[in-house]
């Protein structure tokens, strides 16, 4: 089993043709080999991400989708070539009709997208993204007895070879001790950062770069976007790859989508 997983930073504005060499999502998704695919910010209600994504849903792409609560924000999805047998929300009071949480069962496991919120240290906006992270926390407890992953943008750089200018964001959302703690603490509860685990003690591989400068160019990404699967899956992962683009002008995300291949259970008892 292939998993993808991509924030599309709008998935109207993603599947456009912006010039003769970027085509948009649409190509990437006609030519992936993944089997399931989890999109974050796909800043669209339930019918304009149908819309979108009506050629690849043609070619038999079975779609769940959670809708932003507010217009032009958020928005998970998860993209299957097989049935998708149960989906489900994040069970939260504040969250549940954000559109940040997304899990579903299909090809007999659990798959979430999730987003979680860019912060501002010091400010409300921090403590709403700290109180989503303790309910994705909790939500992901109860996932730990099965085969699950958790895809997705976490806002979050674990460490400093996850992220090029560590120096620079030490008191920035999105490296600020407390966070990096709380992902510590959630892979000590039993999750596996999969890219991580395949590509130790290494900076990157970097899945963001900003849209301004040479960011791109220069690799001076981030690495925010995740697997985290449970142990039981965490084992069958046998590669992981960032799919970034050739050239600044191929790019139809500020994102890339990060790829990891999960061996079959028959292959595990062939080796």
């Amino acid at each position: 089993m292939i998993v993808s997983t991509i924030n599309v930073n709008g998935i109207r504005a993603a599947v456009k043709e912006r010039s003769p060499l970027n085509r948009g999502v649409l190509p990437w998704l006609a030519s992936t080999t993944a089997d399931v695919i989890c999109l974050q910010e796909t800043r669209a209600d339930d019918g304009q991400l149908t819309a979108a994504l009506a050629p690849a849903l043609d070619d038999g792409w079975r779609l769940a989708s959670a809708e932003p609560h507010i217009k032009g924000r958020s928005g998970v999805a998860v993209l299957s070539r097989h049935p998708i047998s149960a989906s489900r929300l994040l069970e939260s009071d504040e969250f549940g009709g954000h559109g940040r949480y997304l899990e579903v069962d299909t090809a007999g496991v659990t798959v979430a997208s999730v987003y979680v919120q860019t912060g501002e240290a010091e400010t409300d906006r921090q403590l709403e993204k700290e109180r989503f992270m303790a309910e994705l926390a909790a939500r992901m407890a109860t996932l730990t007895d099965r085969e699950a992953v958790v895809c997705g943008d976490w806002n979050i750089a674990h460490t400093e070879n996850d992220i090029k200018n560590w120096k620079g964001n030490l008191k920035k959302s999105g490296f600020l001790p407390g966070e990096r703690q709380w992902l510590t603490e959630l892979l000590a509860s039993g999750w596996v950062d999969v890219v991580r685990e395949l590509h130790p003690d290494q900076p990157g591989p970097y899945a963001w770069w900003s849209w301004r400068g040479r960011a791109f160019d220069n690799d001076a990404g981030w690495r925010i976007d995740y697997q985290l699967a449970t142990k039981a899956l965490a084992e069958r992962a046998v590669a992981a790859r960032v799919e970034r683009a050739e050239a600044y002008a191929l790019r139809w995300s500020d994102h890339a989508p990060v790829t990891v291949e999960y061996r079959s259970r028959e292959m595990i008892g062939r080796s």
